[in-house]
């Protein structure tokens, strides 16, 4: 049996940047949010925009999880998603969540927030993800998986020591080639190619400015004023944020 490798994320946070590392191995079968289809179109939770389902995607939650299984047959697989996705119903499947090598990804909700609601002003609370994320990893904690945890800040500031750290947990080689991005898009972006235009230009990982985080708390005090619920959204999601960050893996001096 192959490998399936699962990395746990919440809108906005690098995530498809650091899918776009994962894709760039060049060995691994990548998806990108496989169980959005469950949430957004099976269940049909809320309407989501900049999103073109494709017809022959499965929608149902078992039916993903079988075309997941399917694939690894023939290889190693990788996929990037939300928890609030797959919540609870994945620590429920035990038989699934024990053919998966779990990993999380985080980013400072001031950030992803003011992301967030730029493209998507309708946002809820449930969609923020730091908390379902937090939930998860307690649920694998208790199921006795210790998986590694990421943040986009890290990824940003010293991607080939974060990843070094993160590929060594996984159990992958290190692979430099996957820092200089010369891949073409990958064509299941485009269901969603409203939400990732800048990483689909970008050839690298760029570091993180002090100006750039500056901007940010800009952003996000710009949108509060705009929407001032978006601070009762802050103040739920960054105790969750600090509970994940305290799991945060270190970089390490790549091989």
């Amino acid at each position: 049996m192959h490998p399936i490798i699962a990395l746990w994320s919440h809108p906005r946070s690098m995530s498809t940047a650091t899918e776009r590392l994962m894709r760039e191995r060049g060995d691994l079968d990548c998806l990108h949010e496989p169980f959005m289809y469950d949430y957004y179109v099976h269940r049909a939770r809320r309407e989501m925009p900049h999103f073109e389902a494709q017809d022959d995607h499965p929608t149902r939650y078992e039916d993903i999880r079988d075309m997941l299984l399917a694939r690894a047959e023939a290889g190693p697989v990788f996929f990037k998603d939300m928890s609030y996705y797959v919540m609870p119903q994945i620590l429920e499947d035990r038989a699934f969540g024990g053919r998966l090598r779990n990993a999380f990804l985080i980013r400072n909700p001031i950030a992803s927030i003011a992301s967030y609601y730029k493209l998507d002003p309708e946002l809820t609370l449930e969609e923020i993800g730091l908390a379902a994320q937090w939930r998860h990893l307690e649920g694998l904690a208790a199921q006795g998986q210790t998986p590694p945890v990421i943040r986009a800040e890290d990824v940003r500031n010293d991607p080939q020591g974060i990843m070094a750290a993160l590929w060594r947990r996984l159990g992958l080689p290190y692979r430099a080639e996957a820092f200089d991005w010369q891949r073409q898009t990958p064509e299941d972006w485009a269901q969603v190619e409203g939400w990732h235009a800048d990483v689909s230009q970008s050839k690298q990982i760029r570091p993180l400015t002090e100006a750039e985080l500056r901007q940010q708390a800009e952003n996000f005090e710009a949108a509060a004023a705009e929407a001032p619920h978006l601070r009762d959204f802050l103040a739920h999601e960054m105790p969750f944020h600090e509970k994940l960050s305290a799991h945060a893996l270190t970089p390490e001096t790549p091989p």
